[in-house]
């Protein structure tokens, strides 16, 4: 049975970094009180001139260039981002016109920090029928735009970050590729981690009053969330190991969504392992909510943390509640 190989990938981010102590000019907080909640100690905004489908669009062009392909081989484009340029369509359009692809199918998965993971499990799917051959899986969120960067939404706004990454899955018959991914969800949790508008939920969409109220700025129980994320990651660790009879000595490394440096602390002592087997890389970058996967797989292969023929696995948890993982054989 055919199944989808990760061949080539490939990040961008904003060239613009803003620190912690920029944000100390800005509002009541502290490099130290962030570094301690969060293991941040900066992260890539964009300027003025740049959407996500910029982002997006450089990332792809990267992980194309990783895989030797050009658009032209590409059979599907599946785009995890909350945050398109526009309220419709999506980015994965925008992507598939400005690579100048051939007219073949584009759509976004909106699964907030699950959605890469969730986007690979998709790709994987059509290749394993056989449907398509080559698949541009992307990764890509502005948050910052978004964020209130003032005291009242310093909780969240020091957190979330800019950036795309991006992964080519090809059809493959060798013993490499994704060799599971496992998919789950809990919308009791719906309204702990959120952004009320603009929606359907209100009519009309967007008014004086929900701005007022601050209905379009995200919202996030940080408790709960925590609480929630640090039995889930081990949990969907565990099943992707279980469905393929792995133990934890046989990966060489786990690449969590980048949330919170806390978490993954609390991931790698649930699991028995180290912090050197549990990547982190939200110090340089924040929680890029869709992309930090993909960035976070690219720094880690360049360190040299993985190789050709090592297993590793992907896991995520986020709004929604949505938590996901994959077992790869790179």
């Amino acid at each position: 049975m055919k199944k989808a190989q990760i061949t080539g990938i490939g990040f961008n981010v904003p060239e613009r970094i803003v620190t912690n102590q920029d944000l100390e000019k800005i509002m009541d907080t502290n490099d130290q009180w962030i570094q301690k909640r969060s293991g941040i100690t900066q992260r890539h905004w964009v300027g003025e001139e740049s959407n996500t489908s910029i982002l997006a669009i450089k990332a792809a062009k990267n992980a194309m260039l990783d895989a030797k392909i050009d658009a032209n081989d590409i059979d599907l484009v599946i785009c995890a981002t909350l945050t398109s340029d526009y309220f419709f369509p999506g980015i994965s359009n925008q992507i598939q016109h400005a690579l100048e692809m051939r007219k073949v199918g584009a759509f976004d998965i909106k699964a907030a920090c699950s959605a890469f993971i969730y986007s690979l499990s998709i790709g994987d799917q059509f290749i394993r029928t056989e449907q398509y051959k080559t698949i541009l899986v992307v990764g890509a969120e502005v948050q910052s735009t978004a964020l209130d960067i003032s005291d009242e939404g310093r909780n969240i706004s020091v957190l979330f970050a800019d950036g795309a990454g991006a992964a080519i899955l090809q059809a493959t018959d060798s013993n490499k590729g994704i060799l599971s991914t496992h998919l789950h969800s809990d919308g009791k949790f719906l309204k702990e981690l959120w952004c009320e508008a603009p929606g359907t939920s209100n009519n009309p969409r967007l008014t004086k009053d929900i701005l007022d109220e601050g209905k379009h700025l995200p919202y996030m129980n940080g408790r709960e969330v925590f609480k929630n994320a640090v039995r889930r990651f081990p949990e969907v660790i565990n099943e992707a190991l279980d469905a393929n009879k792995l133990t934890i000595d046989d990966i060489a490394q786990i690449i969590p969504h980048q949330a919170n440096h806390r978490i993954s602390e609390a991931v790698a002592r649930r699991m028995g392992v180290g912090m050197d087997k549990v990547f982190s890389n939200i110090k340089n970058y924040g929680n890029t909510t869709a992309a930090s996967i993909p960035i976070a797989m690219c720094e880690a292969r360049e360190k040299g943390l993985f190789s050709s023929d090592d297993i590793i696995i992907l896991a995520a948890f986020g709004a929604g509640f949505t938590w996901a993982s994959t077992a790869i054989r790179w």
